[in-house]
């Protein structure tokens, strides 16, 4: 466990990065009013996820690996950071989704029926916690895997 400490410390991090993403998100309208913008807007967390990668993967090599790592080092230390990121995930979903905007499901379900952007009960099935605990989920494994290959090449160091 003490191995993975600086993993488990940037994965609790990032969760409450979302976390006040999320927060940023619900305060710029874009769960109700402009909820529109919301699908464009929330990719601009990837910015703060990749740069919650690059000081994570950079304490790993500073503090751990002694200012040097090769990019399979950075990899696995990167698979690992994305498996406490993954396995904090539904956690964050239930957070967000029952305290920080709890009618977030309702106002975009209207939206998607209101557009003609799909019928109100693909809506409902498209658009609910259980949903987007699994897309979440998914979606922090494969991003996460990704993101740490990238990583792990810029900052590896021999």
């Amino acid at each position: 466990m003490k191995k993975f400490a600086i993993e488990i410390k940037w994965g609790i991090i990032f969760s409450f990065a979302a976390l006040l993403w999320m927060m940023f998100e619900k305060r710029m309208g874009w769960h109700d009013e402009l909820i529109a913008k919301q699908p464009i807007y929330t990719n601009l967390f990837g910015l703060v996820a990749i740069a919650i990668f690059l000081f994570a993967l950079y304490d790993k090599r500073k503090h751990f690996y002694g200012g040097r790592m090769s990019w399979s080092q950075g990899f696995v230390s990167g698979i690992v950071l994305t498996v406490v990121i993954t396995l904090l995930t539904p956690l964050m979903q239930y957070i967000t989704n029952a305290w920080i905007t709890p009618h977030y499901f309702e106002n975009v379900i209207n939206y998607t029926v209101e557009t003609g952007q799909m019928e109100r009960a693909a809506a409902e099935e498209y658009f609910n916690l259980q949903s987007y605990i699994l897309m979440s989920t998914f979606s922090a494994l494969a991003m996460g895997i990704v993101t740490a290959a990238i990583v792990a090449l810029i900052l590896r160091k021999k």
